[in-house]
C-alpha cells in the first residue's frame, strides 16, 4: 500500500492534494469561498481634523477686520465659504501641495465674494484692497500650514502600520506589482501574499492557490487591502473578491501595464482606482426605494393588461400560463423568474439549455407578438417587487449558460455584483435576444463601474420610449 503524498504549501505547511483550487465561480445556490465573517471595514480618513483646521483660519482671517460686528460677519460668510467650497482630495492621504491650488482657489473666492456684495449694496462698508489680502494671506497661511500637520501625521501612522495586502492575479504580474509596492514604503501597504491558479516557484512572497490558504493569511496578517493586478481576474476570482469585500476588505484595480497620471489614484506609480464589490453599495437604498415604488404602480396600472393576457393565453394555449424559470441572480444566486409562456419546450432539458427561440415557428400570432412587445416580460415586475431583480441591471442568465459564459467571455461572472434587471445598458444598445454575449458583458460592467440613479431613470425613459420595437427576447 503506497503512503498518501502532500505537496508543501507556499506557507510551509503541507497541503492536501485533494485541496480544492481557487474556483472561477460557485455552482448554483452554493457558497462562495468560506473567509472570516465581517470585519469593521477600514475607516476612511476622517474629515474631521481638516475641517477644523479649516474653520479655524477662517476665524484667524476674519480677525483682519477692526469693527467686531463687521469681523463677526465676516467670520461667519467665511465659515460657510469653508464648507462649502472644501477641497476633495483626489487620494486618501496627500500633501499640502497636491492641494494648495484649490484651498488659495476656494479661499479667494470666500472673501472676494462677500467684499463685491458688500462694495454693491453697502458701499460705506466697503473693505479695502489691504484688508482684502491681509484676510487671505493669513487664512491661506494658517489653513496651508495646519493641513500640513494633518497630512504628515497621516503619512508617519501609515508608515509606522502599512495595511496588509494580497495580490490577486498571475503569479508573474502580481509578484512584479508586489516587489513594487513593497519598494515604496510610501504607499501605506504592505503585501504579505500572492493570490494566483498556480505557483511561479520563485521566492519571496508566498503564493496562495487555495481558498483555505487564503483564509489562513486574512486571519494571520490581518489583511486590509486587496490589489488585482489583471484585467481577467474580476472575471476569473469575482466571488472571491466578493468574499473578501464582505470580509471587510478594501478591494483595488492597479494597472499594471499603465502608469499613473496625476489626475488618478496611483499606487507606486501604478494606476489604480477602488472596486465597490461590497455586500452593500452607496447608492443601494434610492435603487431600492425606486424599483418598490415604479414596480408596485406599474403593477396596480397594468394588472387589467395582465389579467388580458392571462385569459388569452388560457384560451389559446392551455393551462400553464405562467413560466417559471431559474436563472442567476447577484453574487451568483438563483432565483425564479416569472414570464408570460409563449413556448412550451419539449422537456426541462430544452427549458435549462435551448437559447433564444423568439423566432420560432410553432409560436402562435399571439405570443410572437408578447415577445415582440416585450409584454410577456411584465410578470418580472414581481420579482422586482420581491427584491430578486431591479428595474436595471444585468439580464440574468440560467445557469448552464452562465457556466458556459463564464468559461469563454472575460468580465462575464463579474456581471453578478450587481442585482439583475428587467433593462440595462445593453437592452437599450440593442443587444437583446441572439447577440453578442461579449458585448453584453462589457455594457453591463460599465453600467455597474458607473452607475448612478439617474443613470437608472435615463435608461428607463429609453426603454418605454423603445418598448413597442420588433426585437426578440
Amino acid at each position: 500500500m503506497t503512503a498518501e503524498s502532500t505537496v508543501p504549501s507556499p506557507g510551509g505547511q503541507p497541503r492536501d492534494p485533494g485541496s480544492s483550487p481557487l474556483s472561477l465561480l460557485p455552482p448554483p445556490g452554493a457558497a462562495g469561498p468560506r473567509l472570516p465573517a465581517r470585519r469593521a471595514s477600514e475607516r476612511p480618513a476622517s474629515p474631521v481634523p481638516l475641517l477644523a483646521v479649516d474653520l479655524a483660519a477662517a476665524g484667524l482671517g476674519a480677525a483682519v477686520l477692526a469693527d467686531t460686528r463687521h469681523r463677526l460677519l465676516l467670520a461667519a460668510l467665511l465659515l460657510a465659504g469653508t464648507l462649502l467650497l472644501r477641497p476633495r482630495p483626489p487620494r486618501p492621504v496627500t500633501g499640502v501641495l497636491d492641494e494648495l491650488p484649490a484651498v488659495c482657489g476656494r479661499i479667494a473666492v470666500a472673501w472676494t465674494t462677500p467684499a463685491a456684495l458688500v462694495a454693491a449694496y453697502a458701499p460705506w462698508h466697503a473693505l479695502s484692497a489691504r484688508t482684502l489680502l491681509l484676510g487671505f494671506l493669513l487664512q491661506s497661511a494658517v489653513a496651508c500650514a495646519g493641513r500640513g500637520l494633518v497630512h504628515w501625521r497621516r503619512r508617519v501612522t501609515l508608515l509606522r502600520r502599512p495595511h496588509a495586502a494580497l495580490v490577486v492575479g498571475p503569479a508573474p504580474t502580481a509578484r512584479r506589482v508586489a516587489t513594487a509596492v513593497l519598494r515604496n514604503p510610501g504607499c501605506g501597504v504592505r503585501p504579505v501574499g500572492i493570490v494566483a491558479e498556480e505557483s511561479d516557484g520563485a521566492d519571496g512572497l508566498p503564493v496562495l492557490t487555495t481558498g483555505e490558504e487564503v483564509q489562513r493569511a486574512l486571519i494571520q496578517n490581518g489583511v486590509r487591502d486587496v490589489l488585482t493586478v489583471h484585467p481577467s481576474v474580476r472575471s476569473q476570482h469575482g466571488p472571491l473578491l466578493v468574499a473578501l469585500a464582505a470580509s471587510g476588505c478594501a478591494v483595488w484595480e492597479v494597472d499594471a501595464e499603465s502608469p499613473a497620471y496625476p489626475s488618478r489614484e496611483q499606487l507606486a506609480g501604478f494606476a489604480c482606482r477602488r472596486l465597490d464589490l461590497g455586500s452593500r453599495r452607496r447608492g443601494d437604498v434610492g435603487k431600492r426605494m425606486l424599483d418598490v415604488a415604479v414596480s408596485g404602480t406599474l403593477l396596480l396600472l397594468v394588472s387589467p393588461l395582465l389579467l388580458v393576457c392571462a385569459v388569452a393565453l388560457r384560451i389559446g394555449e392551455g393551462p400553464g400560463v405562467v413560466f417559471r424559470q431559474e436563472r442567476i441572480g447577484k453574487d451568483g444566486r438563483p432565483f425564479t423568474l416569472l414570464k408570460f409562456r409563449t413556448h412550451r419546450p419539449a422537456d426541462e432539458h430544452e427549458s435549462a439549455t435551448r437559447w433564444s427561440v423568439a423566432g420560432e415557428e410553432r409560436m402562435s400570432w399571439f405570443c410572437r407578438f408578447l415577445r415582440r412587445t416585450s409584454l410577456d416580460e411584465l410578470l418580472q415586475l414581481w420579482n422586482v417587487f420581491l427584491g430578486d431583480m431591479s428595474l436595471v441591471g444585468p439580464r440574468p442568465e440560467r445557469p448552464y449558460f452562465v457556466a458556459q459564459f463564464t468559461e469563454t467571455y472575460p468580465g462575464y461572472a463579474a456581471r453578478h455584483r450587481m442585482r439583475a434587471g428587467i433593462t440595462g445598458l445593453a437592452q437599450i444598445h440593442g443587444l437583446r435576444g441572439d447577440t453578442s454575449i461579449e458585448d453584453r458583458a462589457r455594457f453591463d460592467n460599465a453600467y455597474i463601474d458607473n452607475w448612478s440613479l439617474w443613470q437608472d431613470v435615463c435608461i428607463l425613459l429609453r426603454t418605454a420610449v423603445a418598448i413597442v420595437r420588433p426585437t426578440g427576447s
